[in-house]
């Protein structure tokens, strides 16, 4: 009982700490607000209101059926120009893309001449740019196509694909980009908070009183484990809530207390981790240079922004490791696609173990440097 005391009492000195501390609170409610918006709006992999125009040299009903089909949202709605604007408006930065549609372009299709179709892009729009090029090619040939299979009679192709997208059923990349920026950003303030709860009390002298009180480095290190965790997990909560449901209207289908319970066992680990760091570096400018060489892999590879299926083997074996990559997989799991407690255990037992792991490997290091320090 005495030790939970300490425990509790030590860790609401972290809270109060953290109260007095504006800088650390603005990043808080920035990084769970203003990160998770921005970063959803503005996913790299969609296409949104791209600007388009058209060179309609044919004028026949086929070339109107292709400039009838590009409409928002993916593509803004097109603009119609002569041959002679395309250079201008590419070097003005007017059109990202500008389609051309050869005279005659509908008499040869239907010849079976194989006409062609020219497509001049802003290169220097790179994402938009290859993500466009590819969109536009679908929806022409697409109109084509039809127009052919109609012209000869077909009523329907030999083999018909019917598409159902699943969990996401208009491929909004909105919905994929916020819940996984809540999921990282969970992990990314559990590292830093804790870490610079522990550097502040070096910069501060302040680990120097807790040395003469009668509290032991597991009192120590557990209240701020669980103090910092605490803030997290309310700033995750709330801005599922009011970002994520609120103002960017994704629907969260999985039950939101086992997330937040594979939350917790997640920061169980990285709260560990962030504790270790600190007390390799010796003051605040140290710790951010350690903790960007830490975060940028555990984000990266973990399999959040790259599926881990598409990394190489010895990658995804070294990454298992990782307690972000059980949490991720974990995460979509729930948020995404509803699973229950029957399909994410196996990870929430990865959890635990690698959380008891870097715990341990903390709390030793965490007390040789005390033991430096008396």
């Amino acid at each position: 009982m005495r030790a939970l005391s300490s425990i509790y009492r030590l860790g609401m000195k972290e809270l109060w700490s953290l109260w007095r501390d504006p800088v650390m609170l603005v990043l808080i409610v920035f990084t769970f607000t203003g990160v998770v918006y921005t970063s959803a709006k503005a996913m790299p992999e969609s296409l949104h209101i791209a600007s388009i125009a058209i060179v309609d040299e044919d004028r026949s009903p086929l070339s109107q059926r292709i400039v009838d089909a590009f409409y928002p949202p993916q593509f803004a709605p097109p603009v119609l120009i002569d041959s002679t604007q395309i250079d201008p408006g590419l070097d003005a930065g007017r059109y990202t893309f500008v389609l051309r549609i050869p005279a005659n372009f509908q008499r040869d299709v239907v010849r079976g001449r194989g006409p062609e179709l020219q497509l001049n892009t802003d290169a220097t729009r790179m994402t938009q740019a290859f993500t466009g090029s590819n969109y536009i090619q679908q929806i022409a040939l697409g109109e084509v196509n039809s127009f052919v299979a109609r012209q000869q009679g077909q009523t329907s192709l030999p083999v018909d694909i019917e598409l159902r997208a699943r969990y996401n059923p208009t491929l909004n990349a909105t919905w994929f980009g916020a819940l996984v920026q809540v999921i990282d950003q969970i992990t990314l303030l559990a590292i830093l908070l804790t870490g610079a709860a522990l550097i502040r009390e070096r910069e501060h002298g302040t680990i120097e009183h807790l040395l003469v009180m009668p509290v032991t480095p597991f009192e120590i290190m557990a209240s701020k484990v669980w103090s910092m965790s605490l803030v997290v997990l309310i700033g995750s909560f709330l801005s599922i809530q009011l970002v994520v449901r609120g103002l960017l209207h994704v629907p969260i289908t999985g039950s939101l207390p086992l997330f937040f319970a594979g939350a917790i066992l997640a920061m169980f680990a990285t709260t560990s981790i962030g504790i270790f760091m600190a007390t390799v570096a010796r003051n605040m400018p140290q710790f951010g240079m350690l903790a960007v060489l830490v975060l940028i892999p555990l984000q990266m590879l973990s399999g959040g922004i790259t599926p881990r299926e598409s990394m190489p083997q010895i990658v995804q074996n070294v990454m298992l490791a990782a307690p972000t990559t059980h949490f991720i997989s974990l995460g979509q799991a729930i948020l995404f696609r509803g699973a229950g407690l029957e399909v994410v255990w196996p990870q929430m037992i990865a959890l635990v173990v690698i959380g008891a792991f870097f715990f341990v490997v903390a709390l030793r290091r965490f007390r040789a440097v005390i033991t430096q320090m008396a």
